[in-house]
């Protein structure tokens, strides 16, 4: 492990001498743009490591937030000329002082500002080349959807200019140089397996913006020698320096414009791919071993950026980030294993919070995907997790989604789902809906799915919730349209995705697939038909929102996972994979979790993604759909990863939060 020892250094910001050493940490687990978590002094509730901690620091408030109405807002900015997407605006200050507030997203993921841990959801303590023991406090404002900070005073201090104009900030920068960059490798001090560490130390001629993503998988060429290996490939990571670069550095770096013919693991490939200056941006492409993620800090007097590569980057933090809302990560170990997580602690008896599945399908359709970061925006949450399974060839919902009362799709194989109401109250359990279609003479036929993209033989229903309409999903479906209670029409579907045939909003659609085409003739135009419906169990009955995924568990704090018994395969339980969680506590808390690759490894298995929810506090726990879907998001970003890594999903929980 590298020596932690705290080095003293100049604030450019705070201009306060002879402070300690700041670090900025890019998680193990990429959330956009990583920057950098640190940790303070809130004791965690499960096992962690004791590395990577900082002192309780000593708070400096920089302003006070304020209730004046907005004189301008936009969900734009320009840096130095650089359009991205972040919420911002301004109000009056004292003394006719317009004061600029940025979303704490974007003044993260742009500015490579780190937050501090907090147990005020007034202010938030940040560092950026300042001290750890004495940081800037920002005030901090809750409004639609996006937490503020007033970032007046921080930037006036760092010279940036702010202006105005229409829906965009635009934020000036002064120029600044990147005038050395030195490499070594060291060893992490992780016992197994024996990775081997680097570290790039970027040396600044002034405080300067950053920012850290992470790329795609690098493929090998194929025309080159490999040995054969099972270790996945090494991966692009992209730092952006807001600053130029010597032309005699560049050069340095510059790629080889005919690679040598050796074999792959003949000589280490270099840390540091390619150095560029674009646009008076420095952008250093680096390879980064399986297994690893950067973790960043900064230094002042002399300013620099330093890069270290590590299988464990994340460091605990807990923000109370709204009144009922804290965010929170940290390693939680599991034997020899640790495994970064990263939560959001609800309190659903909050007042004015409360939770709705959100979905990301198209205008009255229950088809259709977005990245969970548009679907939150649009739907105005604060929080939000992907939740259901879905198919992604035809995007349509795989599980139940109840929303105020309404299936928006129905439960499917009896597998786990989360009930919930808007007085905090919550039922985890495994779900089916069970409803039976009562004809004349007391005939009594089963239906089998409710407004579902998952098809079987048999009958299934559509009702005006799943959209204007409905496409047959198999060849020769049989559509008997039912109004006021009575079958008004039969409609043959002919071939799969062909012909759309309208919903009536007075009732709905019974689709007989293949056997049950046979029951057409028992239900003739004019025959009066009924509905029963209940769930098993029957403690579903008395939620009005429902959110289906699984498999289950954990239950009454057993862990009571049977992944094959809710139809899921032996190899999706046993595979190593990023997983997502949502729970309930003890004290009555939601917890909604996204767990990544153990360090210097692969993610968890569902035995122990159970285990790990178990020892974050969970009493009751679900599984969620996970892999490349896994994001958990709050106001403006994702926590857990980059977007460029996450995938398209169909639905989430979204968390509603109005300021009191």
């Amino acid at each position: 492990m590298f020596n932690r020892r705290r080095r003293k250094h100049h604030s450019a910001v705070a201009k306060k001498a002879n402070q300690k050493l700041f670090r900025t940490i890019a998680p193990a687990i990429a959330a956009i743009i990583i920057l950098c978590l640190s940790a303070t002094t809130h004791a965690p509730s499960a096992q962690v490591s004791a590395t990577n901690t900082k002192p309780t620091p000593e708070l400096i408030v920089q302003s006070r937030p304020s209730t004046a109405a907005a004189l301008a807002s936009g969900n734009q900015i320009t840096l130095n000329g650089r359009t991205l997407s972040g919420a911002w605006l301004q109000q009056p200050g004292t003394n006719g002082q317009v004061r600029t507030h940025l979303s704490d997203g974007a003044f993260r993921q742009f500015m490579g500002v780190d937050f501090l841990s907090s147990s005020s959801a007034a202010r938030q303590p940040i560092e950026w080349f300042s001290s750890v023991n004495q940081p800037l406090v920002l005030a901090t404002r809750l409004l639609k959807g996006y937490r503020y900070l007033d970032i007046t005073n921080f930037a006036q201090t760092a010279s940036w200019q702010l202006q105005a104009n229409g829906n965009i900030l635009a934020i000036a920068i002064p120029p600044a140089q990147v005038k050395d960059i030195r490499q070594s490798q060291q060893p992490s001090g992780v016992s197994h397996p024996p990775f081997v560490s680097a570290r790039i130390v970027l040396d600044l001629d002034r405080p300067v913006p950053w920012q850290l993503s992470q790329g795609l998988p690098i493929t090998i060429d194929p025309a080159i020698p490999t040995a054969q290996s099972t270790t996945p490939p090494d991966r692009e990571w992209v730092v952006v320096i807001e600053g130029t670069a010597d032309p005699a550095l560049i050069q340095q770096y510059a790629p080889l414009t005919s690679p040598p013919q050796l074999p792959a693991q003949a000589t280490p490939e270099p840390l540091i791919r390619q150095l560029e200056v674009v646009n008076n941006r420095t952008i250093i492409s680096l390879r980064v071993p399986f297994g690893m993620t950067p973790q960043v800090m900064t230094l002042a007097d002399p300013n620099r950026l330093v890069i270290d590569l590590r299988p464990d980057a994340l460091v605990q933090r807990d923000i109370t980030w709204a009144s009922g809302l804290r965010w929170r990560q940290q390693f939680v170990n599991l034997g020899t294993e640790r495994f970064p997580v990263v939560w959001l602690d609800i309190n659903p008896r909050q007042a004015g919070l409360t939770l709705k599945p959100i979905i990301g399908t198209e205008a009255n359709t229950q088809t259709g995907t977005a990245p969970l970061i548009q679907i939150a925006q649009q739907s105005s949450a604060v929080a939000a997790i992907n939740a259901g399974y879905f198919n992604r060839n035809n995007r349509l919902p795989l599980g139940a989604i109840r929303r105020d009362n309404q299936w928006l799709s129905g439960p499917i194989l009896n597998r786990g789902a989360i009930a919930w109401n808007d007085s905090g109250q919550f039922y985890l359990g495994r779900l089916t809906l069970q409803e039976t279609l009562i004809a004349p003479n007391n005939q009594r036929l089963p239906i089998l799915f409710l407004n579902s993209g998952y098809v079987q033989s048999g009958i299934a229903r559509y009702t005006p919730t799943w959209g204007n309409s409905y496409t047959p999903l198999t060849d020769n479906e049989i559509l008997l349209v039912v109004q006021k209670d009575r079958v008004t029409n039969q409609v043959a579907g002919g071939k799969a995705g062909e012909k759309a045939v309208p919903i009536p909003q007075d009732g709905y659609l019974l689709t007989l697939r293949a056997n049950a085409t046979n029951t057409a003739s028992q239900l003739p135009i004019g025959t009066a038909v009924s509905i029963t419906s209940s769930t098993n169990s029957a403690n579903f009955n008395r939620y009005p929102h429902i959110m289906g995924a699984g498999p289950l568990l954990v239950q009454n704090n057993q862990i009571v996972l049977d992944a094959e018994g809710e139809n899921f395969s032996k190899a999706f339980s046993t595979q190593k994979a990023i997983r997502s969680g949502v729970c309930t506590t003890a004290s009555g808390s939601l917890i909604i979790a996204a767990v990544h690759s153990r360090a210097g490894g692969l993610g968890p298995t569902l035995a122990e993604h159970a285990q790990l929810m178990k020892n974050i506090g969970c009493v009751n726990a679900l599984n969620l759909d996970g892999g490349s879907s896994t994001s958990l998001y709050l106001g403006g970003q994702l926590l857990d990863r980059s977007p460029n890594t996450a995938a398209r999903v169909h639905n989430g929980i979204g968390v509603f939060l109005q300021p009191q």
